[in-house]
């Protein structure tokens, strides 16, 4: 919820008191950013976002990572960043780079083997991808260049989790080496 909260760039109330209304609004009149897909891993968070204004997906990475390490730490009474880095943007210059990093991003639960299939981690947009969601429970908003036929995303995904996790393995490997 505090990711859809954040994209706008209007907001009158602060998130707890806009959470604790009854009937919370999605009224946003200027968008941010959009998402594209996400994924909320155990110690960071992948996002693919499009960027409506110069600066905003800065201002909102920002907002939504501070907000829910408040949230995080007054809940378990602890102090001190949650992620192990800082911020990294990179620039997605075409559509099969687009397709190739969602693909990448979803893979990421099964990649580090804490799920089997990438359906089954709920902290992730891929079932946004797979399944009919109702658009006002969407979080994603695919970009205009990504036609997704689910069926073919599902094949697409699932066929690269061997490859990915063995590219994941050299990569940790190569860590150790030198």
């Amino acid at each position: 919820m505090a990711v859809r909260y954040y994209q706008g760039c209007e907001r009158t109330v602060s998130l707890s008191t806009f959470l604790k209304s009854k009937a919370p609004e999605w009224k946003i009149d200027r968008i941010l950013i959009r998402i594209i897909a996400y994924c909320l891993m155990p110690t960071h968070i992948h996002l693919i976002v499009s960027e409506e204004d110069s600066g905003d997906v800065s201002k909102f990475t920002g907002d939504v990572l501070n907000s829910y390490s408040r949230y995080f730490n007054i809940k378990h009474k602890r102090k001190g960043p949650l992620w192990e880095a800082r911020s990294t943007y990179i620039p997605i210059k075409s559509e099969e780079q687009l397709l190739h990093t969602t693909r990448y991003v979803h893979l990421n639960p099964v990649t580090a083997y804490i799920v089997n299939k990438p359906e089954n981690w709920p902290y992730s947009s891929y079932n946004e991808y797979i399944s009919n969601i109702e658009e006002d429970k969407r979080i994603c908003s695919y970009s205009p260049e990504l036609e997704i036929n689910p069926i073919i995303y599902r094949r697409f995904v699932e066929e690269q989790i061997s490859y990915q996790r063995e590219l994941a393995s050299i990569y940790r490997n190569s860590d150790r080496v030198g």
